[in-house]
């Protein structure tokens, strides 16, 4: 208890950020939308996010290096505000997108402090439970930013200017806190081979992985005014895809612990094209099926990206499982760069439909390699425990790094 106490400031500044970068891109689509901006342009939106979130795993850690901790937080709260509040000051799609990238500046470097900070005050013996409530905070306020958006005003000054407000307010606990800055861990080398060498159908995975996840939460809104959807019933449909992500969490794990992964990894990627193939061709005419559609969504492809983690970790030593967090992150940061613009520019052309259908294709080309590496090799006898890793920063494998090298039996 003592230590969930210590780690009060850095869970509530990871609350607020949340809140704010998680409501920003849905307000952003609706507000492009409100504004005259084509489908494309709304798409591209959410790829610069990923720019700045990409740009920023790589330069975060060597601000930290530099400046400090507590100072690199503050840089990039600035960055994020900034972002925000200069979204109503020049409407043009092109500035948004820089607004965009400052964004997702901010999102990586703010979480690659706190990580960093986690992993500094942490023992083998909390490491557990502090990284429990991580996740339970981390997936809380995501789920919240998705409701908040039901009482933002698309293209108004206040919408925005409340979010900057939370990004703020994200500064105050953790530059307030009375915990000693850690010292700073170095740099983790990205070596996105590793990925690769170690696993290419964990590679693939988690670039499917970014197809769904980046397509639906910067897309998804998108689609959801296409199909009829109100401002307040979008953002329920996007926290509907949450709410499923996290049910789905306990019984994937089971499974992933319990049978071959590869098993896991095509099964789930079967069951997205099952949701996706009832999403396209079963006419929604009432919101709460859309909204059960899309838990289901959230349910079969969530966990996908901590599943192939934890098929790519079963190959790793203790040395490298630092390195092959940080090269898989990088894949799934590509993958997330590509998808919300390739979805958009389905939607203009095709229709609404069209973003299940790519996420669909991705899904059917990760059925057919799967089978295709199940052929080519058998499972490991050891297995690292399934856990589920936040996309968050390239740092995320420091913490995830002990939990991994308790392997249970062979199966």
């Amino acid at each position: 208890m003592r230590l969930l106490i210590s780690f009060t400031a850095l869970f509530l500044s990871v609350t607020l950020l949340q809140i704010s970068s998680g409501g920003v891109g849905p307000l952003d689509a609706l507000s492009g939308l409100a504004l005259g901006f084509d489908t494309k342009q709304i798409g591209m939106l959410g790829s610069a996010h990923f720019i700045g979130f990409f740009i920023g795993c790589w330069i975060a850690p060597r601000l930290m290096g530099s400046v400090g901790h507590s100072r690199a937080f503050a840089a990039f709260i600035a960055m994020g505000t900034i972002g925000l509040l200069a979204h109503m000051l020049v409407i043009d799609p092109t500035a948004w997108a820089l607004m965009r990238v400052a964004m997702g500046l901010c999102v990586a470097g703010c979480y690659t402090v706190v990580e960093a900070w986690l992993q500094s005050k942490v023992t083998n013996e909390t490491r557990g439970q502090a990284m429990a409530t991580y996740r339970i905070v981390d997936m809380g306020a995501s789920l919240t930013a998705q409701l908040f958006i039901s009482i933002l005003e698309p293209a108004s000054y206040v919408s925005y200017n409340l979010l900057a407000l939370l990004c703020c307010a994200a500064l105050l606990p953790l530059t307030l806190t009375r915990v000693t800055q850690p010292i700073t861990p170095s740099a983790p080398k990205l070596r996105p081979m590793l990925a690769i060498q170690k696993s290419p159908l964990a590679t693939a995975a988690v670039v499917v992985a970014a197809l769904s996840a980046a397509s639906f939460r910067m897309v998804g809104p998108l689609y959801g005014q296409g199909v009829g959807l109100t401002t307040d019933a979008i953002a329920y449909f996007l926290a509907a895809f949450v709410v499923g992500g996290a049910l789905a969490q306990y019984p994937t794990g089971w499974l992933a612990d319990k049978f071959d992964r590869r098993w896991v990894l095509i099964w789930l990627s079967a069951a997205a094209i099952g949701s996706c193939a009832i999403t396209i061709f079963w006419p929604a005419h009432d919101t709460t099926t859309i909204f059960v559609l899309a838990a289901i969504f959230g349910f079969t492809t969530f966990p996908i990206y901590s599943v192939a983690a934890a098929h790519a970790h079963d190959f790793a030593t203790t040395e490298e499982r630092v390195e092959l967090s940080a090269a898989l992150m990088f894949f799934y940061a590509i993958g997330a760069i590509a998808a919300p613009y390739t979805a958009s520019v389905l939607i203009e052309t095709f229709g609404p439909p069209a973003m299940f259908i790519l996420i669909a294709a991705g899904h059917v080309a990760l059925v057919i390699f799967g089978i295709i590496r199940m052929r080519a090799g058998r499972a490991p006898l050891a297995k690292t425990p399934y856990v589920y890793a936040p996309r968050t920063s390239f740092t995320i494998g420091r913490l995830m790094a002990r939990a991994r090298d308790r392997r249970s039996k062979p199966h």
